[in-house]
């Protein structure tokens, strides 16, 4: 595809029509069909689903929400597949690429060149999918429990999950730790299961999570103007539900302090937000 398609093509999302030398065009690969990391894959089903989602989806870093976040814009997808290069579950190699698009100001100077240099490399892209497929028995873990556990080994073969069903596709980001081995990308995945509790996740990760909510009470806690401290030592006795309802406390609390939101906006994150993660 030349630049004029590229540009025709760029400028349906565009309230007035770009030039060439108005935009800053390249290309990421969002994510493949190889069991990664985490020991998951996307089915073809859903990387067919994927590409048609993405058209249109902006953007962002670390998955981070605000649109003061947003840097570029999707335009064209497409399918690439290598049938000489086969995947460790033994498919033909497949990925989800991206033709992205942002407009040149002196702001993204830097950025454009952290690109240009390999130094913003990695994306990871956020997307719900119905159905968690285990690769041994090939239950719908999403749904229903089965005794076989990503990354063990079952009769010789190691047990992954297949993603499929993908029922929407909300951003990318650029981030800085790879899951893809291949394709040198992260992703995020959220469940469509009405946000309720999973009892196939690892006791490892579930600690984790707990770990990592604590962690965002007490960075609230610092951010409120609280004694983190003595919070900090009252969280690591509260339970799950606990910590969601101080945390939801906090961040009204934080909302509604313009001192706070302010120190905010100039001082470094700490933590992630509590949310599940796949690829990290």
């Amino acid at each position: 595809m030349d630049n004029t398609e590229k540009l025709q093509l760029l400028n349906q999302f565009t309230r007035r029509e770009l030039t060439e030398d108005e935009v800053y065009i390249f290309d990421v690969i969002l994510c493949d069909n190889e069991i990664d990391r985490d020991f998951e894959q996307f089915s073809l089903s859903a990387l067919k689903t994927l590409q048609e989602l993405f058209i249109g989806k902006t953007g962002i870093f670390d998955h981070d929400a605000k649109s003061s976040g947003q840097t570029a814009r999707i335009f064209y997808t497409e399918l690439s597949e290598d049938s000489e290069r086969k995947t460790s579950s033994g498919e033909n190699y497949v990925c989800l690429k991206g033709s992205a698009y942002m407009v040149r100001t002196s702001a993204n100077e830097n950025l454009i060149k952290e690109i240009e240099g390999g130094i913003k490399k990695e994306v990871s892209i956020s997307c719900s999918a119905a159905v968690q497929k285990c690769s041994v028995c090939g239950v719908n873990k999403r749904t229903k429990n089965c005794p076989h556990t990503k990354g063990k080994e079952y009769a010789g073969k190691t047990a992954y999950v297949i993603l499929d069903k993908i029922t929407d596709a909300y951003e990318w980001s650029f981030v800085a730790v790879p899951a893809q081995k291949n394709a040198g990308v992260t992703r995020k995945f959220f469940s469509d299961c009405n946000n309720s509790y999973d009892s196939n996740y690892e006791p490892e990760i579930v600690q984790k999570l707990y770990e990592n909510l604590k962690k965002d009470v007490t960075r609230l806690c610092f951010l409120c103007g609280e004694n983190a401290d003595i919070l900090k030592s009252a969280a690591d006795r509260m339970s799950v539900s606990e910590l969601l309802e101080f945390k939801s406390e906090l961040e009204f609390k934080r909302r509604s302090n313009k001192n706070s939101q302010l120190a905010h906006e100039n001082s470094k994150s700490i933590t992630e937000s509590f949310r599940m993660t796949k690829g990290k």
